[in-house]
């Protein structure tokens, strides 16, 4: 387990037109999400807040200024094989800017009723469905073996992953 930066980050899925900005991870050596479809953020630098970190990561990644975000909920991301992260996780409707080039992939405008056919963390499934059908706060506990889900957690209450499909529905 490496703990050489915060970990606390920040992850927000610019929607547009029925769509979200979404970054294809495929640029950058030894990343945990190499070739997964991720929304836009990363770790906080020292003494930033959420939002403060939120608005820089998506300046760097996009060239974009958000002008209209909300924080939609926290999500406790555990591994075995890496430091437990907490993640602030925002949607945005707003921004000012053209989109730039993006050092660590991709990006693409993405129908949202595409995304779950995306190569994606099962865990980023369970919270696009929130995103989806829930406009109130909520608290996801997602704990990974490898990369196979293995616990989530709702708001306190642990959820029967044999019934995973029937989530999605």
């Amino acid at each position: 387990m490496t703990m050489d930066r915060s970990n606390q980050t920040t992850l927000c899925y610019i929607e547009r037109e029925g769509k979200y900005l979404m970054m294809h991870r495929v640029k950058k050596q030894h990343d945990i999400n190499k070739d997964k479809w991720v929304g836009i953020g990363g770790h906080f630098e020292p003494d930033e807040s959420p939002e403060e970190c939120l608005l820089r990561e998506c300046r760097e990644e996009t060239g974009l200024t958000l002008t209209d975000y909300q924080l939609r909920g926290v999500i406790t991301f555990i591994s075995d094989r890496w430091q437990t992260e907490y993640m602030f996780l925002y949607t945005a409707t707003g921004y000012e800017g053209a989109i730039g080039e993006c050092n660590e992939g991709t990006l693409a405008w993405v129908a949202k009723d595409k995304v779950y056919a995306l190569p994606l963390w099962e865990g980023d499934k369970l919270f696009f469905r929130l995103l989806e059908t829930r406009t109130a706060f909520f608290s996801l506990k997602l704990r990974y073996m490898g990369e196979k889900l293995c616990e989530a957690v709702l708001d306190g209450k642990p959820l029967d992953l044999t019934k995973r499909l029937e989530f999605f529905k």
